[in-house]
């Protein structure tokens, strides 16, 4: 199969008919054999009903639907084990991705060879206060610590070679830095395309503030995951015992000054109290370090690495 377009949705029955219909007639204009994947994140309006009518009419249509709402990266999760195509595109269900950008999005995976190409809404027709500052603060804090050099890396239009979807897990609300998990599995060659984002037409946005907090603490999982998920105690030991031997010099400094220099009793300086805090902080983190290793070690993907290639084995 060609291609594979997954779409998340959440309460979008006005527009998924009329999405239906242009995502029909782009891709037949390019005669690409292909699925429509639609996962309703229990929505609470007509979506789920949309969609077997939908499906009715062109078999390509295909559906899951979640019994609860869990969020846009369980939905986009759940679409990727189920795609089949060579090429995977998301776009949301809101109609402010063109479809028209799928041949292109399409042919720089299979004809310039990107594992994954994400779009950049260059004008945006959003509220500059409430998104795009926001938004562009994300981005300079994703690009500085991925080194990825992406405009909008929360551009729900993407295309992906089948193998990256494959090779990623996507939880919490880690679909906004997609591009970092592949880069973390070894997908290099990521590119952007400036795409059209079209004025809301159908419905509200369903994403609020809270999503700004949790975007930078999803970016910080994502790096330490990435670094150090399967050797905590790299992280953890390091600090540990910096923290540790820094209290330690601190105590010893302490102890011959009591007895050799000041005769200033230990306990009446306020740098005894910084060691022994030091001391403390670093025996927990050395401690949850050596446990983290221990739950790494006994994890069942602990020798689970993405393979390349094979040559007769």
């Amino acid at each position: 199969m060609d291609l594979s377009i997954v779409i998340p949705l959440f309460n979008e029955d006005e527009s998924l008919p009329e999405l239906a219909a242009w995502i029909e007639r782009v891709v037949n204009a390019q005669g690409y054999s292909y699925e429509v994947i639609m996962i309703d994140d229990g929505s609470t309006d007509r979506s789920w009903e949309v969609i077997e009518k939908l499906r009715r009419g062109n078999a390509n249509i295909k559906g899951i639907k979640f019994q609860r709402n869990y969020g846009k990266s369980a939905a986009l999760n759940e679409g990727f084990k189920a795609s089949q195509g060579n090429v995977i595109i998301t776009m949301d269900a809101d109609m402010q991705d063109s479809p028209d950008e799928i041949p292109d999005l399409y042919n720089m995976i299979i004809r310039d060879g990107f594992d994954l190409v994400s779009g950049w809404k260059k004008k945006r027709y959003d509220n500059t206060f409430t998104k795009n500052i926001p938004s562009k603060l994300f981005n300079a804090a994703a690009r500085s610590m991925s080194k990825i050099k992406l405009h909008d890396f929360n551009c729900g239009l993407k295309s992906y070679s089948r193998k990256v979807v494959k090779s990623i897990e996507v939880y919490g609300e880690m679909h906004r830095y997609v591009p970092v998990l592949a880069k973390w599995a070894g997908f290099r060659k990521i590119g952007e395309k400036v795409v059209e984002h079209r004025a809301r037409k159908y419905g509200v946005t369903k994403f609020g503030w809270s999503r700004f907090v949790n975007g930078f603490l999803d970016l910080m999982t994502i790096f330490f995951v990435g670094k150090f998920g399967k050797r905590p105690m790299h992280f953890f030991g390091l600090w540990g015992t910096l923290s540790f031997m820094f209290g330690l010099l601190v105590f010893t400094y302490l102890s011959i000054s009591k007895f050799f220099l000041d005769k200033t009793g230990m306990t009446q300086r306020p740098l005894f109290f910084f060691a022994i805090l030091a001391m403390i902080i670093g025996t927990q983190l050395f401690l949850a370090g050596f446990i983290g290793e221990l739950i790494s070690r006994n994890s069942v993907e602990r020798n689970n690495y993405l393979i390349e290639e094979k040559l007769g084995v």
